[in-house]
């Protein structure tokens, strides 16, 4: 078997799991806590549909048998979903005499793409979104409170302190077309890429790319540069000197959602109108996260409102959310070493085997402990106790239970006890592994 390891698939050690568990435990209930439901969907879904979104084929695994029968028609062919909303986007097409709108759910998925790893970015990755789907018309309220929710789960995680911004697809689209600029959706596109190719770049793609005149690329890049904190954005706007219906409706939108941010999250969520997020099927809000002082991470967590993603064609089902990228959130705990668990195993009781003979003693022991939720596994040798002691050392087990005396030992202060399997437990704090700051191990 081969040893050579595979970039952009990340794998945690043990340690790194418990933390990761935590993360995604912390975020679960969250979701729930705001009445989001959890599903799951499958790996795979139909090319076509996938390439139908905006991504690029080169980014998308596609599935092949090795013995096929030389079947590869593009509508035919099968491919591990580069995201869960495309999923989501199919799952609430084919369940929706089902589902009771609005449908509020979560889901906590691999996801797959085929671009070249680098810092936080993964060939496979963990996402968590949640998404509020409606039917026909989406109130939105939902817009407001999608990132406070978000907010929400991450400030409780042990992670740099963050910025949520947000911009609204018709302050762009209105201002775009009241400029004059022709193809709206190229120039989101090329804004998309300010933070990668910088203003420069941006100017020159827009003029030689989209068909900006210069006039109209200085127009755009005034617009991307307005940032605050509360509804001072709007008047920002205005007074660049462009005006739409369609603006007007965006700036009063966004307006509502800077307010609400004040309000619930001051100093977290920020109007920032360099936000474009370059998927066509954006129509209003968007959202767009990233560590402070980390920003060349990229986002954390983004999404935003789409009106026309899912429908059949009889029906509509707009919808709004955000996914919170696990993978890459990780990588920056686990990178910069912000936490750690306090141990790699679940295990809090080792019971120590006295010979073979008495084994049966020692299972009845752990059996006992296991019973009542203690986290507990048997010795798998006899050896003299000094060993068996530096095993649990080794794996960080904090107890060593000996039957022969009926007593536990703590062994990381030396206390040793009498104790009853039948009603003996540990602190709260031993129970199960912790994730601590590293300064507190």
């Amino acid at each position: 078997m081969s040893r050579q390891s595979l970039s952009g698939f990340p794998e945690w050690t043990p340690s790194g799991r418990v933390v990761e568990q935590h993360v995604l435990d912390h975020v679960r209930r969250t979701f729930e806590l705001h009445g989001f439901a959890g599903i799951e969907t499958r790996a795979v879904e139909p090319l076509e549909d996938l390439l139908r979104k905006g991504e690029t084929s080169k980014e998308v695994y596609v599935l092949r048998r090795l013995h096929d029968e030389g079947d590869t028609a593009r509508e035919r062919q099968l491919a591990l979903h580069f995201d869960l909303t495309v999923p989501l986007a199919r799952y609430v097409l084919e369940n929706a005499n089902s589902l009771v709108f609005p449908f509020k759910r979560y889901q906590i998925q691999k996801a797959w793409r085929g671009e070249r790893p680098q810092d936080g970015r993964f060939r496979e990755f963990t996402q968590a979104d949640i998404d509020v789907v409606c039917q026909d018309t989406l109130p939105f309220q939902f817009e407001v409170e999608m990132p406070i929710v978000v907010a929400e789960a991450l400030s409780g995680l042990p992670i740099p302190p963050f910025r949520i911004g947000v911009n609204n697809r018709k302050v762009s689209q209105g201002f775009y077309e009241a400029a004059g600029i022709e193809d709206v959706e190229g120039a989101l596109r090329t804004i998309d890429k300010l933070s990668k190719i910088g203003p420069t770049g941006v100017a020159e793609e827009l003029v030689e790319a989209v068909g900006a005149t210069a006039g109209q690329a200085e127009a755009a890049l005034a617009l991307a540069a307005i940032r605050a904190e509360d509804e001072s954005f709007a008047d920002q706007v205005l007074a660049l000197g462009h005006r739409s219906d369609l603006l007007d409706e965006g700036l009063e939108e966004l307006t509502r959602v800077v307010a609400a941010g004040a309000r619930h999250m001051p100093g977290v969520l920020v109007a920032d109108l360099s936000i474009a997020r370059g998927l066509d099927y954006y129509t209003g809000t968007v959202y767009e996260t990233t560590f402070i002082g980390h920003e060349g991470l990229g986002s954390v967590s983004s999404g935003g409102r789409y009106d026309s993603l899912v429908s059949d064609g009889k029906r509509t089902f707009p919808g709004v959310g955000m996914s919170l990228g696990i993978s890459r959130i990780m990588s920056r705990i686990l990178g910069e070493n912000l936490v750690t668990a306090t141990r790699s195993v679940p295990t809090a009781v080792l019971v120590a085997v006295t010979d073979e003979a008495s084994r049966t003693d020692s299972e009845a022991v752990a059996h006992a402990l296991r019973s009542r939720g203690i986290p507990t596994e048997t010795s798998p040798t006899a050896e003299k106790f000094g060993k068996q002691i530096r095993y649990a050392d080794r794996r960080s087990i904090p107890y060593v239970w000996f039957p022969q005396t009926g007593e536990v030992k703590d062994i990381r202060s030396g206390d040793q006890m009498a104790a009853d399997a039948a009603v003996w437990e540990p602190p709260t704090e031993d129970w199960w592994p912790r994730v601590v700051a590293m300064d507190a191990r």
